[in-house]
């Protein structure tokens, strides 16, 4: 038996990816390796492992306790990420950005959710070997794709008719998640419905807080903000929309993209690299504004664009399915003891 002390706080904060993951996280281990692993949170207890998924202060100190096992911390983030997330001036930016680089050094070994940062820590001083991909998952008992009469019924339940061409959105109000962009192509299609699921996560520092703020309260007359939902919400949003756009400048492993590739949910992200390297086929890409528009338009007009991108979604969900991803995770936790 594996006793394995997770750390976290990403559930204290509503509406971020962070938690998502790591509460898919969380479940995976419990459903899948009851008999193997015992999984205990937030507690100081002598362990094989201690698995870090959020750099709390605390955190950081208890690493210098005895009994911590191997040391394992989850890189949602790098200090490049942060901008255009939340506003922070010199010197306070400069302490946070060295405090992210600090803790990542003491872990023993680091987990990536996408491998294009493996690179990007190697530059910042930690050794490649010390650095694994394990991609991000969702399981389908949360999100799956409903059926086209609950489809239908959802539409009229959220105030939609059934021949609206809906757009989603999905995570955190803010500058780096594009936005700003998708608010803009709600203005320039009033034809079409634009929904956007989430919130200020970051309250007053958000970047972009206070012209954003704005229009979520004097929004355009198709465009939507429901604010932060309960996940079981989130997958209707999912199977009543069109299509699922994510115009994000900056992401490591989208969960929301996997969720709405769970749904069966046509997806178009903006053409970042970071994509390429693992999910690249999957989706319509755009390079920018323009780009999007052109892609919304094909898939407005084009049913069998939206019936192969659906396919594709689907084949995106079942190769970042969570037996798949629970077999890896299995074996990166059995190596990690032995190194104990």
């Amino acid at each position: 038996m594996i006793k394995i002390n997770m750390f976290s706080s990403a559930e204290s904060v509503p509406g971020q990816g962070v938690g998502s993951a790591y509460r898919e996280l969380i479940n995976l281990l419990k459903s899948h390796f009851a008999d193997t692993m015992a999984i205990r949170i937030n507690k100081l207890s002598r362990s094989d492992i201690s698995h870090y998924h959020t750099i709390d202060f605390w955190f950081y100190l208890s690493t210098f306790l005895p009994g911590r096992g191997r040391k394992i911390g989850y890189v949602h983030f790098l200090p490049e990420t942060l901008e255009g997330s939340i506003l922070l001036h010199w010197p306070v930016k400069n302490i946070f950005y060295w405090y992210v680089m600090a803790f990542y050094k003491r872990m023993d070994h680091l987990v990536v959710v996408n491998p294009t940062f493996i690179d990007k820590l190697v530059e910042l001083g930690v050794k490649r070997e010390n650095v694994t991909y394990i991609p991000n998952f969702v399981t389908k008992e949360q999100f799956h794709q409903l059926p086209a009469t609950q489809k239908q019924t959802l539409r009229v339940e959220h105030g939609f008719a059934q021949d609206d061409f809906i757009i989603l959105g999905v995570g955190q109000i803010q500058e780096r998640k594009g936005v700003f962009d998708f608010i803009e192509l709600a203005k320039a299609n009033p034809q079409w419905q634009f929904v956007w699921v989430g919130g200020f996560s970051f309250g007053s520092i958000t970047a972009g807080y206070d012209e954003l703020k704005v229009v979520v309260e004097h929004p355009p007359a198709n465009l939507s903000f429901p604010g932060i939902v309960d996940r079981k919400i989130i997958n209707e949003y999912y199977n009543l929309a069109s299509v699922f756009l994510l115009p994000s400048f900056a992401e490591l492993f989208p969960m929301s993209a996997l969720e709405a590739f769970s749904t069966g949910t046509p997806t178009v992200l903006r053409d970042l690299e970071l994509y390429q390297a693992i999910i690249a086929g999957y989706y319509l890409p755009a390079v920018d504004r323009t780009a999007m528009q052109s892609a919304l338009e094909q898939i407005a007009t084009d049913p069998a664009l939206q019936e192969k991108l659906s396919v594709e979604a689907l084949a995106a969900s079942e190769r970042y399915s969570a037996d798949n991803v629970a077999e890896i995770w299995d074996g990166f936790y059995r190596e990690q003891a032995k190194k104990g």
